[in-house]
């Protein structure tokens, strides 16, 4: 028998919490009432046909302060529905992978009438987001009791509530026993093992799950060049100009790591089905205005706003405010450069221990003051691109990832280009970059992971006091973990976790054939970043929604730049070379043109060697299939 939507009960008293609604304190109650009917009416009159409650009955309203926060759920066959209308794919009896569809729900591995567990926590909650998302405005010209929050057929409800406050915020629940068996398994026992990635994938969905499959991927392919680079390091330790080799090998590892990833992450994402699952269409994001108008290409009424206007923006504002940026940071780094020629001035004067170690301090002062500048930069830039008026979610993040990459990798990397090929000191330059390397990995370490925790643990204490003086007819366990939760911080995104390892990333591709020691502190800093990420997304932030991914999206793009900019790099520092000059002391011609043609040949032959190199990282454990 079909099963329509029609059919589903919406009004369960008890059912499983899925995710929170947080409305403002003040919120009116027709508007309050408006909401409710809206989230359980049938589709087919317009709503989501959710399941919905309030966290607090009225005599807890009274006994309590009114949270303004509601439950949200939703039935077993409504889920079904909701995963078949999103493209959800899953795999079938006969292990291919295809769109799930109520209709055919038999023919789908671990299927049964009588299992809950068919769909996900992760894929349930990103179900009813999606259908809350979706709630859209018919005949309604403003929300009831906000005159000047206006709606237009077609515009996203959840959308307006929210950027008119009268929605605070919608997070998905922690399952707390799922969590617990989780956490066992990934970072409560400190010791080196192989991630949970597909426990991760269940539990936060798949752009989290490549985020730290790419951290132990990146981790390992890190071991090669840490193995090599310690005892390159203790025996070659004041012989700067003996860096050919390393230079060499730094050329091919940087190529070859990055395709070498693709395929596994193809792999991964097949397992999940997202490498084959359709890209939905996409909404214009939350913050995009214009004069209302039907969009040419959809037919459907929403904001229109003129190219032209955002490319004047982009050209005219954003374009000169980042060179203005840029031209601040190198002129942050002369006055580094000084500060290092008057450690060294006064050193030589005096020759004491203490000045020795304060040759470190302008390396060191100059770290914290990237570390800062990167910071204020990306709240400049955030504010720039939102300001530009991207319509599309992808457009506003690739436009923001460009102004923070190329800022980044100039405040990071110019002074160490500066000291490699203009100074040309190679003591200076190994010295820099170890100070850099080191301090930034320490300060990320404690801005990220270590002061967030400690503060969160400060809440948890007062909200179990609070608890703890409740009334016991009140669900006192759901009480405090809603309220716990969300006062939690909003986990971003993966993007400064990418961008840490990108930085990583080029310190020890661009210039750690100088310092070879490079990778061995990233290997361990990456030990700890594994356990201090997964602590962070379990204890110390909301559960973030699952976002289907089927890559690591611009970010591969990103760290495919940084290896062709190594591969430069590298041969340039070859090229410099005492030992390869000396075989070219009559034609420096004969030099470059060598140079320039192993910078073109070596992206050619990684491609050749990624064959070999995934066989083997296969036959050891490295890539799993699992």
């Amino acid at each position: 028998m079909k099963v329509t939507l029609s059919a589903l009960d919406t009004h369960e008293s008890s059912f499983l919490p899925l995710v929170v609604i947080e409305l403002a304190q003040d919120v009116k109650e027709e508007t309050k009432e408006w909401l409710k009917a809206r989230i359980i009416t049938k589709k087919k009159d317009g709503g989501a046909q959710l399941l919905f409650r309030p966290l607090l009955n009225k005599y807890e309203k009274e006994t309590l302060e009114n949270q303004n926060l509601y439950l949200v759920g939703a039935s077993k066959i409504r889920l079904l529905l909701g995963a078949e209308a999103v493209g959800l794919v899953k795999e079938c009896s006969d292990n291919t992978m295809r769109a799930f569809t109520y209709g055919t729900r038999h023919n789908f591995k671990d299927f049964d009438d009588d299992n809950d567990d068919f769909l996900s926590m992760a894929e349930r909650q990103f179900i009813i987001k999606h259908e809350l998302e979706n709630l859209r405005a018919r005949d309604e010209k403003m929300i009831p009791g906000y005159p000047q929050a206006k709606l237009y057929p077609g515009k996203s409800l959840l959308r307006r509530l929210l950027t008119s406050g009268i929605v605070v915020q919608v997070f998905p629940l922690h399952d707390n026993e799922a969590l617990k068996k989780l956490e066992d398994t990934w970072y409560t026992r400190f010791t080196l093992k192989f991630q949970p990635i597909d426990r991760i994938r269940g539990y936060f969905g798949e752009t989290i799950a490549l985020y730290f499959g790419f951290l132990e991927y990146f981790t390992f392919a890190l071991i090669p060049m840490a193995i090599i680079g310690l005892p390159y390091y203790l025996f070659a330790w004041e012989d700067y100009d003996k860096y050919v080799i390393f230079a060499s090998f730094n050329l091919i590892w940087s190529t070859v790591i990055l395709e070498v990833w693709k395929r596994g992450c193809a792999s991964m994402t097949y397992r999940w089905g997202t490498l084959v699952m359709k890209r939905k269409f996409e909404e214009p994001r939350p913050g995009y205005h214009g004069v209302l108008g039907i969009n040419p290409v959809t037919g459907r009424e929403e904001p229109l706003y003129p190219s032209y206007k955002r490319q004047l923006r982009i050209y005219l504002v954003s374009l000169p405010f980042v060179c203005l940026c840029l031209y601040f940071s190198l002129f942050v780094m002369m006055i580094y450069f000084d500060m290092e020629a008057w450690a060294l001035g006064l050193h030589e004067d005096s020759g004491s221990e203490w000045t020795s170690i304060l040759l470190y301090v302008p390396s060191i002062i100059y770290a914290i003051v990237i570390e800062i500048m990167n910071r204020l930069y990306r709240y400049a830039a955030e504010f720039l691109t939102s300001w530009e008026n991207h319509r599309l979610e992808s457009a506003y993040q690739n436009h923001l990832i460009l102004k923070v990459l190329v800022f980044n990798f100039l405040n990071c990397f110019a002074s160490l280009f500066y000291i490699a090929f203009v100074l040309r000191d190679m003591k200076l330059l190994r010295q820099s970059l170890a100070t850099l390397l080191i301090t930034s990995q320490i300060l990320n370490q404690i801005v990220e992971s270590l002061l967030p925790y400690w503060l969160q643990k400060k809440h948890h204490v007062r909200v179990k006091k609070k608890v703890e003086a409740l009334k016991a007819d009140i669900d006192a366990t759901l009480y405090e973990q809603v309220v716990l939760e969300k006062e939690m911080g909003t986990y971003l995104g993966t993007f400064d976790d990418y961008l840490e390892l990108f930085l990583q990333f080029g310190y020890v591709s661009l210039f750690s054939c100088v310092y070879p020691l490079a990778a061995a502190f990233a290997v361990l800093n990456n030990l700890t970043e594994v356990n201090s990420d997964a602590l962070k997304m379990c204890r110390v932030f909301k559960r973030p929604f699952s976002e289907p991914s089927a890559s690591i999206g611009v970010w591969q793009l990103a760290f495919e730049t940084m290896s062709v900019i190594s591969v430069v790099t590298n041969c340039a520092l070859i090229g410099m070379s005492p030992q390869v000059n000396a075989l070219f002391s009559e034609s420096k011609t004969d030099l470059i043109l060598i140079v320039v043609a192993v910078e073109v040949t070596n992206p050619i032959m990684g491609l050749h060697l990624q064959d070999l190199i995934s066989t083997l990282l296969c036959t050891t454990g490295f890539m799993r299939t699992e």
